[in-house]
């Protein structure tokens, strides 16, 4: 199957997600901070990430909202002519659990530069079964959330960018995806890696290596509840509450154990 997890819905402002979760917001203020809620979040748009980092080399760590552009872009890329990433490869929106280790687009920011990618829900796109006769096999979007309403907070990575040595920093992120568990794997065969809170601060810890055992461990996918909505969700251009409406015949809420 093809890349996933390359739309979902934010509706929290970055104030309040930094006040939920007790961080720093340094997300506020930027210029690039989202513009109210955003039901259809694509790649290369600025989004709103948590990590963990220090003010001066000797002090705790303190955990801080910062925003990001969604596609991750290694150091080592070199800018156009214009000053803007170049390369013309994949846009590096998404990593597998299984690969961020060595693969060298992202071991650098694994060791170090770990990040969570809070959400209210995903879309995903399951193939149609039984085609017409000689007619390409279409798509359902479905949207994937928590049943509580409680956002989703999906492990990810990131990494600093600069066109050049003394120019402004861009941010990038990464969404990190493993294996689909239980009934999730029916519409798309990988997931978003959704972490506990339980395990933020050990994901997060930017003075620990990275503990592969976030990566393997059964998922957090509780509660996780689907349901068809409208291929409105199909195009960037359309951006509202009704892209989260559901249609068609529904699914029940699901519990993945």
């Amino acid at each position: 199957m093809g890349v996933m997890c390359g739309r979902f819905a934010v509706t929290t402002d970055p104030a309040l997600l930094a006040e939920k979760i007790k961080a720093i917001d340094e997300a506020t203020g930027t210029g690039a901070s989202p513009d109210g809620p955003n039901y259809n979040v694509a790649p290369t748009t600025m989004v709103a990430t948590v990590v963990t980092r220090h003010s001066e080399p000797d002090d705790q760590p303190t955990r801080r909202v910062r925003l990001m552009r969604w596609g991750l872009i290694p150091p080592w890329v070199k800018a156009g002519p214009d000053g803007t990433p170049g390369g013309k490869g994949p846009l590096l929106i998404n990593a597998r659990a299984d690969k961020v280790a060595t693969s060298p687009a992202f071991r650098a920011s694994a060791k170090s530069k770990r990040c969570l990618v809070p959400m209210d829900g995903y879309y995903e796109w399951r193939v149609n079964r039984d085609p017409a006769p000689r007619r390409k096999a279409g798509k359902t979007p479905f949207y994937l959330y928590r049943s509580d309403g409680q956002p989703l907070f999906a492990a990810g990575l990131w990494s600093v960018w600069k066109p050049a040595p003394a120019a402004a920093p861009l941010l990038s992120c990464t969404i990190i995806t493993t294996d689909a568990v239980g009934e999730l794997a029916e519409i798309h065969d990988r997931m978003p890696l959704m972490l506990a809170e339980s395990d933020w601060d050990a994901w997060l810890n930017p003075d620990a290596p990275l503990d592969q055992e976030l990566l393997t461990h059964p998922r957090d996918a509780r509660d996780t509840a689907q349901r068809q909505v409208s291929t409105l969700v199909n195009s960037v251009r359309n951006n509202g509450p009704e892209l989260l409406e559901p249609v068609g015949p529904q699914l029940e809420q699901i519990t993945v154990l």
